[in-house]
């Protein structure tokens, strides 16, 4: 019982590292936000959530991508495209090629040769 009650804890936990780390991003505070994404990460890594733990990465990926970085987050979406997870983003579903391509969302990553093969169905 103390074990549930324990992975309980992480869960909501890391949620609201993950909710905070995209607030700050929100009101464009680049190193708490990616203090926070980084946090949600270390308390839900995806090798003990396989199903929910992406979606911190996939948050991750978002917030960088805000502050203008492309390399890691294609880099992790990369990764992502071929796990199945439960994405927060994309709703129930994980990030697919089609997704990627059709959500604007992801549209400061368009012009990157990277991303368009990605929106393709191939690995950069």
């Amino acid at each position: 019982m103390k074990t549930l009650i324990t992975i309980a804890i992480l869960c909501v936990t890391s949620f609201f590292a993950q909710q905070l780390s995209l607030a700050n991003a929100g009101l464009g505070e680049k190193e708490a936000a990616l203090k926070e994404a980084d946090r949600a990460i270390m308390l839900l890594p995806s090798a003990k959530d396989p199903v929910s733990g992406p979606t911190r990465e996939e948050v991750l990926a978002l917030i960088q991508m805000i502050f203008g970085e492309t390399s890691r987050p294609i880099s992790t979406l990369s990764r992502l495209l071929q796990t199945p997870y439960i994405s927060w983003l994309h709703g129930p579903m994980p990030s697919t090629p089609a997704l990627l391509r059709l959500a604007p969302l992801w549209d400061p990553l368009r012009s990157d040769p990277a991303f368009q093969k990605l929106c393709q169905g191939k690995q950069p």
